[in-house]
């Protein structure tokens, strides 16, 4: 199977480290997630957990609904402007800001994402709005190699303004100045603007260890292992959070031997395999980070300044 093939391929290219006596084996990219439709739809259960969504959702559409009228005012310079949704999910993130945007603007909606059953759920949710043109082509299935190119085909004379976004905190799943360079080389200076969604490090670790840690979690990234032939009676999820990080690993319970296309890889009992990260960031990081990129940045933070809105402008 090809899913199984290009995660066992990671196994073998990226291999393991040590940390004491414990070999980890890091596949922790955000790509793997979404490879069927099964897992795809697994993150949208996780979502509607009270937990994971009070901390990663709840909280961002509470903002978004409170600052678009703010972050309307500043965005548009234009009669007509295309929302580039960059990680778009089923597409609730978007929704505050095209109901804002509508009021105002003519909009065109155009989901992103690497997984095709989410953008396939982002456009069933917001073509029911009826508030605007929602985008099929060929680039709706892209990565940040092909976002300037999706950037430079939505631009026309009518819709001259891009507004991209990237939220949900996605970014804390990538390497930021990796994102933040594709991104921003995608943007033109005079029209465009980007607004992130970022978690910071204000939250109690307990707190966000609890969010994590749950049966959901574990139900959707455990997919990405019994994809290659581990038994889910052979592992057992964990989370911790050092370095200002969320690490979501698997520990093996047992030693394991995976054979695929003539290659064996061999675990051991006490392996662990580092599946997901989700970075956190501290506010005076993220707005040097932020300098690097953009001359024009604004900050809407929660009460607890927990979670920020990012608007950005080169």
């Amino acid at each position: 199977m090809q899913v199984n093939d290009l995660i066992f391929k990671e196994l073998i290219k990226r291999g393991y480290s040590l940390e004491g006596k414990t070999r980890v084996w890091n596949i922790a990219d955000s790509k793997l997630w979404y490879l069927s439709p099964e897992q795809a739809q697994g993150y949208l259960e996780l979502e509607h957990h009270k937990d994971y969504s009070k901390y990663m959702f709840e909280t961002e559409i509470e903002m978004l609904n409170k600052y678009m009228p703010a972050i309307a005012d500043q965005v548009l310079n234009a009669n007509a402007v295309n929302i580039i949704d960059i990680g778009c999910g089923d597409g609730k993130k978007a929704v505050p800001i095209i109901e804002e945007l509508h009021k105002r603007v003519k909009i065109r909606y155009c989901p992103i994402d690497i997984s095709s059953y989410m953008v396939s759920k982002a456009i069933e949710k917001i073509t029911k709005l009826n508030k605007g043109e929602v985008v099929q082509f060929q680039w709706n299935i892209s990565d940040f190699d092909n976002l300037e190119n999706v950037a430079s085909i939505l631009r026309n004379q009518e819709y001259r303004q891009n507004f991209l976004l990237f939220l949900g905190g996605t970014l804390g799943n990538f390497e930021m100045h990796e994102v933040m360079y594709e991104i921003m080389e995608a943007m033109e200076g005079s029209e465009d603007y980007l607004l992130i969604g970022v978690a910071l490090t204000n939250a109690k670790p307990e707190d966000i260890i609890a969010s994590y840690k749950q049966g959901l979690m574990d139900q959707f990234l455990s997919k990405v292992l019994t994809q290659i032939g581990f038994k889910r009676e052979e592992i057992e999820f964990g989370v911790k959070y050092k370095n200002s990080r969320v690490e979501m690993y698997y520990t093996l319970l047992k030693d394991v031997n995976l054979k695929f296309g003539g290659r064996t890889i061999f675990f051991s009992k006490g392996d662990q395999i580092l599946i997901a990260v989700s970075h956190r960031y501290k506010e005076a990081e993220l707005k040097k980070a932020m300098k690097i990129y953009f001359k024009n940045v604004k900050y809407f933070f929660n009460r607890e300044k927990t979670w920020v809105l990012v608007l950005c402008k080169k």
